[in-house]
């Protein structure tokens, strides 16, 4: 019978040595050499999505195009509700507000914002997607049908025809990914920088 004893003997330096090397080479490899060649790729072929899709006007970041944001002002677009954060929006803060069905906070939410978007479009029934927030909660996109029910409002405050209003929201429209994944959808903050580009259009008389 035999019997095998466990000891604490170190192993052997040959066997030491090689695993020491390829640790401090995997190391180099994948912890240094990978991620900065792939960024150095990302910022030479997608300069604008490597820097985080940041969205300027007059020279200045207002914001990421990745990242939904609060809107004031009856004259913007209004994105999704938010859970993400005390205020809404915050990147640090990403979640939903993990509210249930029968959750009396949300229905009391979702019945305060019914009524101060009903104001919009009276007696039209309101696109779910300004009602409901994001597992994130921080979506930029509205669906196209949100864009259109925001349509009189923007166009009132902002004293420009419906119709001008409604080919900006066509025009910032994005359509399904690969022409079949997903549905299509507005991005808020670049179509509020448009509506923004166009008011100053119609100040100083461009066309």
């Amino acid at each position: 019978m035999r019997v095998h004893v466990l000891t604490d003997t170190p192993p052997e330096p040959g066997v030491l040595r090689p695993a020491l090397v390829l640790l401090l080479l995997m190391t180099l490899l994948l912890g240094l050499i990978y991620p900065l060649a792939v960024s150095g790729i990302g910022q030479l072929l997608f300069p604008q999505q490597a820097g985080g899709s940041l969205m300027q006007r007059d020279g200045r970041v207002v914001g990421s195009a990745l990242l939904g944001q609060v809107f004031k002002g009856p004259q913007y677009f209004q994105g999704r509700p938010s859970g993400a954060g005390s205020s809404g929006y915050d990147a640090a803060s990403s979640s939903g507000s993990n509210y249930g069905p029968t959750s009396k906070a949300l229905m009391e939410r979702i019945a305060g914002d019914a009524e101060r978007l009903s104001q919009d479009q009276p007696g039209q029934a309101i696109p779910a997607d300004l009602l409901t927030a994001s597992g994130s909660g921080l979506d930029p996109h509205i669906s196209p049908a949100a864009a259109e029910y925001q349509v009189a409002r923007i166009a009132a405050s902002r004293g420009l025809p419906a119709d001008r209003v409604r080919l900006l929201v066509r025009e910032h429209t994005q359509g399904r990914a690969l022409g079949f994944l997903g549905e299509p959808a507005v991005n808020v903050l670049t179509l509020n920088l448009a509506l923004d580009a166009a008011g100053r259009k119609d100040a100083t008389g461009s066309p």
